[in-house]
């Protein structure tokens, strides 16, 4: 014999999981960004774009290993084509390199992590 279950006899468990970059938009920028403590990762990128795919992954394990000395955040060109204008964004990915607000390394194209920590001041 079966039992039927309602959908009220189940319980779902969720945990939210913390992302380790920030999705910085044009309303958020200048808190995470420029007025951030330490230095910031910015990661120019959109979900179609191969090469993005590439360097996302290195880009989110940065975010996890060095938390306590680099902030990390990610800009879809697509969802935020002003902050992509306001800094000349014409290939993807772009990654900057921001410390007390101002860009002081870029680099276009996929990279590796040891280039991204090289561009960092990290190892």
């Amino acid at each position: 014999m079966y039992e039927v279950l309602k959908h009220t006899d189940l319980i779902i468990r969720t945990q939210e999981v913390k992302m380790p970059e920030i999705t910085v938009t044009a309303e958020n920028f200048s808190k995470e960004v420029l007025e951030s403590d330490i230095p910031v990762l910015v990661d120019f990128w959109a979900p179609w774009c191969g090469p993005c795919r590439m360097v996302g992954p290195i880009v989110t394990e940065i975010a996890k290993d060095y938390e306590d000395k680099v902030r990390v955040g990610k800009i879809n060109v697509d969802n935020e084509k002003s902050l992509a204008a306001e800094f000349n964004i014409m290939s993807i990915p772009a990654l900057l390199v921001f410390k007390s607000g101002k860009v002081i390394q870029t680099a276009v194209g996929v990279r590796s992590k040891a280039d991204i920590l090289k561009m960092l001041g990290i190892e």
